[in-house]
This record gives structure tokens, C-alpha cells and sequence, in this order.
């Protein structure tokens, strides 16, 4: 098999994808097939809307477990005692205010597989936790961001 590639996550992450990936398998795979059934019932597939649109939603369902079950397989997890305290790294919630303004975010930085910018956690692929991975308490940052650039301070890392 080529290289696949890994997924950083916290336990915590990996958890979360475990549930959905369970939730996929055991429940709404079932709903699908069943929606299936039910539209064949209807006779003509050929102009069955019903049954075009639960197979769509069959595909995504097993598209989506599919990279769930990849994801689950590469995954590496973040542990505390690998990371430096002190230091802006993933798993770790960074606080910063832009300067001059002093407007203050925090954020979590994670693996891809599990950011979600409206919970605080961003992907450490991302533009604002690339330029923050590696600093520490009291470093001014200039992020790029796709907006434009940004000057920040960072004020504590949990």
C-alpha cells in the first residue's frame, strides 16, 4: 500500500470519530438501505427520484466511513509529555492578542482530522498555527493570513 498519511489527534479527538464512525455503521447505514428498499418498492428506478437520492446518500455514508476508518487507522495521538510545556505545540490551547488593537482568541491547535474552528480548535496545517507552532509566551507573530497579515502577542499556552 503507498504511504498513507497520518492523523494527528488528541485521545479525545479520535474518540469523537470512533462515535460517528459507530454511529455510520450501526444506525444510519440501515436508514439508507432501508430508504433504498422502500424507494425500489415504487417501482420505475429510472425516473425514481426517491431512489437517486438515497443512493447518493449511501454513497456518502460509505465514503464517509470509509475516511473515518483511514483516518482511526493512521491516527497519532498527541500525548502531553511530548510536547514542551511552555512552548506552542499541538494539543496545546494558545492565547494571543492581536496587536495593536488588543483584540484576544484563543485557540486549540489539532490535527486536521478533528479542527473545528467553531469549538476553538484549528488544524495545524492552518495559516494561524503554522506561525504560532514552536513560540512561546510573550513572542510577536506575524500570521498570514488569506484576510491579510496579522501581528500578535502570545499570552499564555495551556
Amino acid at each position: 500500500m503507498a504511504n498513507e498519511k497520518i492523523f494527528p489527534m488528541t485521545e479525545e479527538g479520535k474518540q469523537k470519530l470512533e462515535l460517528e464512525l459507530e454511529q455510520l455503521k450501526s444506525v444510519k447505514r440501515k436508514e439508507v438501505v432501508e430508504r433504498i428498499k422502500i424507494a425500489r418498492s415504487f417501482g420505475d428506478l429510472s425516473e425514481n427520484s426517491e431512489y437517486d437520492s438515497a443512493k447518493e446518500e449511501q454513497a456518502f455514508v460509505e465514503g464517509r466511513i470509509s475516511t473515518l476508518e483511514s483516518m482511526i487507522r493512521n491516527a497519532k495521538i498527541i500525548e502531553d509529555d511530548q510536547t514542551l510545556d511552555g512552548v506552542v505545540s499541538l494539543g496545546k490551547k494558545v492565547t494571543f492578542v492581536e496587536l495593536p488593537d488588543g483584540d484576544e482568541e484563543s485557540y486549540t491547535i489539532v490535527g486536521s482530522a478533528e479542527a473545528d474552528p467553531f469549538e476553538g480548535k484549528i488544524s495545524n496545517d492552518s495559516p494561524i498555527a503554522k506561525s504560532l507552532i514552536g513560540k512561546v509566551v510573550g513572542d510577536e507573530v506575524k500570521v498570514q493570513t488569506p484576510g491579510g497579515d496579522m501581528d500578535v502577542r502570545i499570552t499564555s499556552i495551556n
